[in-house]
């Protein structure tokens, strides 16, 4: 389904006339959407930007806090940059990139395969909306420890 959902995706930003330049992945979760519409849309400029705020189930930081290394704004000057993510919960993680993006770029838009009705930021594309946790196969399980 995922395989599904990210060309869909995808498909809602090129249908939409928008051609990045790069795409800007929030890991962790942000990291696998990134990929696939990458894939999907050929962009193989691909960047990370590392942000804590979910500390599990439904506990997060107050406010979520960027994690180094932070990307250079030199490298992007002037670019249309992907924002991408796994699902729009609080907001707070996508405003906080878009915000920072904003002030660098030529344009930021916001994509996500699930955005909830209570989000913060309302993304420029979005798969599906809904209320409920979302358990993500590379989320589901704790981790490995030895």
């Amino acid at each position: 389904m995922f395989g599904d959902a990210s060309r869909a995706l995808a498909r809602q930003v090129l249908d939409d006339g928008y051609h990045p330049d790069l795409i800007l992945s929030i890991a962790r979760g942000g990291l696998f959407v990134a990929g696939a519409l990458g894939y999907a849309m050929d962009v193989k400029n691909l960047h990370v930007m590392n942000v804590e705020f979910y500390t599990g189930i439904n506990q997060r930081l107050d406010l979520p806090v960027m994690l180094p290394p932070v990307p250079n704004a030199v490298d992007l000057s002037g670019a249309k940059v992907l924002v991408a993510d796994d699902v729009a919960d609080t907001g707070a993680t996508l405003k906080l990139v878009h915000d920072f993006c904003a002030t660098h770029v030529s344009d930021v838009r916001t994509a996500v395969i699930y955005q909830k009705p209570h989000s913060s930021i309302t993304c420029d594309y979005v798969w599906r909306q809904t209320n409920l946790w979302i358990n993500f196969p590379w989320s589901t399980h704790p981790p490995i420890t030895t």
